[in-house]
């Protein structure tokens, strides 16, 4: 407010100084009022000259501001590439974690030298306290979270499908929401019509041609059900799955799972769950119990 009323003052000022300086030799006669004009005109355009630093001070500062993001995102990127990476190999139907650690940002273990082999029709839940690194493992697999060491083995490509929670929707007609992401042409209608019936969304099988911010639009277990279809019409090897039942109710939960384990009895399954009700559609448990500690064994019953 300062520097913007300083500014202002110096502006309104800098119009009549020059009337005021020639003000005495005009009444004295000397000058007519042409020349006090000529005067004003004159100093304007030497004042408008030597103003351009005050007058620019803000597009300064803005790119000053500019300059120290970009530097703070270079900076950011350099220290990012230096931290440790997962090494990720290509393995054709199979799932084999190699000896991976995670932790936190502070070097706190989170989990220790874990490892597991699934192969095609293994499923595998993952259970633990919260914040014992149940969704960081997923996200460190991912490439999303670089606190983490280890080699990760998995079928290469769009063959190992990641779902979060909250599943990312696209913005576009309701067929390029559920076949993400696959492209639609390549997935077609009618599969797409099929696909959101059997995961009990009849309501939206005429609705593929509306533009809609579906993210919106669908409430969250509408949502997770969409990522259901997805795994429907694109079929992976292997699919992770973080919470992906958290917002459905029970009943829906198995109906859900068993369609999976049903139409992909190859697929292997990774689920991160706090509900002991998904233990049934899996073969296996991985328990973080905390300290870096894990215990792997098989689902009882």
């Amino acid at each position: 407010m300062k520097f913007v009323g300083w500014n202002f003052s110096v502006t309104q000022v800098s119009v009549v100084f020059p009337y005021i300086v020639q003000a005495p030799r005009f009444f004295e006669g000397s000058i007519k009022l042409g020349d006090m004009s000529q005067t004003a005109g004159a100093f304007g355009n030497v004042h408008d000259a030597l103003s351009f630093f005050r007058n620019s001070y803000d597009d300064f500062a803005n790119l000053r501001a500019s300059i120290l993001r970009l530097d703070g995102l270079e900076d950011a990127d350099t220290k990012s590439r230096a931290l440790p990476e997962i090494d990720t190999v290509d393995r054709d139907r199979a799932v084999q974690l190699t000896d991976v650690g995670i932790s936190t940002p502070a070097g706190d273990d989170l989990i220790r030298d874990l490892n597991l082999t699934l192969g095609p029709g293994d499923a595998l839940v993952i259970k633990g306290r919260s914040g014992a690194g149940k969704t960081t493992l997923l996200r460190g697999l991912a490439g999303l979270w670089p606190y983490v060491d280890g080699e990760f083995a998995r079928p290469a490509g769009d063959r190992t499908l990641f779902l979060s929670q909250i599943p990312y929707i696209p913005l576009g007609d309701l067929r390029t929401a559920v076949a993400y992401p696959a492209l639609p042409d390549a997935v077609g209608d009618d599969a797409i019509r099929a696909a959101l019936q059997q995961v009990f969304l009849p309501h939206l099988v005429d609705r593929l041609d509306e533009e809609e911010d579906w993210s919106k639009v669908l409430s969250p277990g509408e949502q997770q059900r969409v990522a259901f279809a997805r795994v429907l019409l694109t079929r992976p090897d292997v699919v992770f799955m973080d919470e992906a039942t958290s917002a459905i109710d029970e009943g829906l939960e198995y109906s859900l799972y068993s369609l999976i384990r049903t139409e992909l009895p190859e697929t292997i399954l990774v689920s991160v769950s706090h509900r002991s009700t998904t233990d049934r559609h899996h073969t296996s448990l991985l328990e973080l119990t905390g300290g870096g500690n894990w215990e792997l064994r098989p689902v009882q019953g």
